[in-house]
């Protein structure tokens, strides 16, 4: 089976979400609507953690959550500047995003955040929870650039997933 590219698919995830999300908005207002999409979303991306968690037999290590950006980063989707990647770190930094300019011109950018940023370090909850992100800072919130610092840590000296 042929996997569809990332930012494909979050594209067409999105000519479904924008609709609804703009009903949820006139119902319910755009705090509870945010909130309703932002739940939703989180829980999908662990939901899909998991399901590339049991890719790896269930022995997740930070080599092949590394070899996982290349889903995201496939058809020119992310620019990325790597700053470190060993076993217990994956520092990079994001220098374009097709991702938020996908959104924008969709009319999205406001709940681009929800839609995708949301997803990178709650994913790693479904995973493997012993890998942590700190971001600082994001293009889809205006910034020139989205840092991402992903630690791995090993609590009882053994690795991988639960």
């Amino acid at each position: 089976m042929t996997e569809v590219p990332t930012l494909t698919k979050r594209k067409l995830q999105a000519q479904v979400i924008g609709p609804i999300y703009a009903e949820m908005v006139a119902q319910l207002g755009e705090e509870k609507a945010s909130a309703i999409l932002d739940s939703a979303i989180r829980k999908a991306a662990v939901a899909e953690g998991r399901y590339f968690a049991e890719k790896t037999g269930g022995k997740t290590t930070m080599a092949d959550f590394i070899k996982l950006y290349d889903n995201w980063t496939a058809d020119g989707a992310l620019e990325m500047k790597v700053l470190k990647a060993d076993d217990t770190s994956f520092d990079f930094d994001i220098t374009r995003c097709r991702y938020a300019e996908t959104y924008k011109e969709m009319g999205l950018g406001k709940i681009g955040h929800l839609l995708s940023c949301n997803r990178d370090g709650t994913f790693c909850e479904g995973y493997d929870p012993n890998i942590t992100l700190e971001r600082k800072q994001t293009i889809m919130e205006g910034a020139a650039c989205c840092t991402f610092r992903y630690r791995y840590k090993v609590a009882d000296g053994q690795g991988g997933a639960r």
